[in-house]
């Protein structure tokens, strides 16, 4: 008499109830960040309100590219539902992205793009255009004379490159200003603080730094209380966190960029949902930056953004 292999009914329920998870997974380029800690807040908004499990993975560092890959392919051998990806670099992810993309997975990119075609959707801050407004702003407060650096983030992320470039483009149009230096600051602080020191040594009658990132702008920041120039050379700022808003307070920052992290988080995981549900999310979404001055800090608005609720 042949014995009948019986699987228990726990082992059934697990394994149906494993191919009915609804899961989509969010990948930002570094989870260290508070600019992504805010990004998970909204993409755990949209799960909670379209009934998607989030499942949150990435690197600690923006550099660490290889670990991004390895996230990303993981996720689609696991088949989920759909991904949301911030590329490290636009050109090494390009496989990892394609690869999703041909699997039938549903993917949306956000905050920076990456060189795949087929994603349902791109979400991200107009970018270019926040360079520009570094530049006028910054022209604006050097009063259109003089010198000004730039401490930039690091290569291959298209996000802050586009920054960068509307910023050098647009200071072309103010012939008296003048772009004495620009250096990477790699995405990391120390670095970025390094990068600035450099500049102001070698260029101690700087009008103005724009520091492109948010650990351009801790490192800019630490550069300029260091050598007691808070206040005298001019600095705009991209992303927040509190030692931004402390030093804007203080003066060593005259103005910040903010992006709404928090929506782009929310936004890239709606479009993955709305084409799971058949529908056409926009190809592309762009959100404004908001420029914060000082006399700004106060207005609930502003607080929202400075603030994000961290809720998942």
């Amino acid at each position: 008499m042949t014995r009948r292999h019986v699987i228990p009914l726990a082992a059934l329920l697990a394994s149906c109830q494993r191919g009915q998870q609804r899961v989509i997974g969010v990948v930002p380029k570094a989870t260290s960040h508070l600019f992504f800690m805010a990004v998970h807040a909204g993409a755990s908004e949209a799960g909670q309100e379209f009934a998607y499990k989030i499942d949150w993975n990435g690197p600690n560092e923006e550099t660490d590219h290889a670990r991004q890959i390895q996230v990303v392919d993981a996720m689609v051998a696991q088949r989920l539902s759909g991904l949301a990806i911030s590329a490290t670099d636009e050109n090494t992810l390009s496989q990892a992205v394609q690869r999703a993309v041909d699997a039938g997975i549903p993917v949306s990119i956000f905050d920076s793009g990456v060189n795949a075609h087929g994603y349902v959707s791109f979400v991200a801050t107009d970018n270019l255009a926040a360079g520009v407004t570094a530049a006028e702003r910054l022209a604006a407060l050097a009063k259109e004379t003089g010198k000004v650096g730039m401490v930039m983030h690091k290569p291959g992320g298209t996000s802050t490159m586009l920054r960068e470039r509307g910023f050098v483009e647009t200071l072309t149009k103010y012939p008296r200003l003048t772009l004495a230096a620009r250096q990477y600051g790699m995405a990391d602080r120390a670095k970025a603080r390094a990068a600035a020191e450099n500049m102001l040594t070698a260029h101690p009658d700087l009008a103005g730094l724009f520091a492109s990132s948010e650990a351009s702008s801790l490192g800019a920041m630490q550069a300029l209380e260091s050598r007691g120039l808070a206040g005298k050379v001019k600095l705009i700022t991209f992303d927040t966190s509190e030692s931004h808003v402390t030093a804007l307070k203080a003066g060593t920052i005259d103005l910040m960029l903010v992006q709404d992290s928090r929506r782009m988080g929310y936004e890239a995981v709606k479009a993955v949902v709305t084409k799971l549900q058949g529908g056409t999310p926009p190809s592309r979404l762009d959100l404004p930056v908001q420029v914060i001055a000082r006399a700004d800090l106060a207005r609930p608005e502003v607080q929202s953004l400075l603030v994000p609720k961290m809720n998942r």
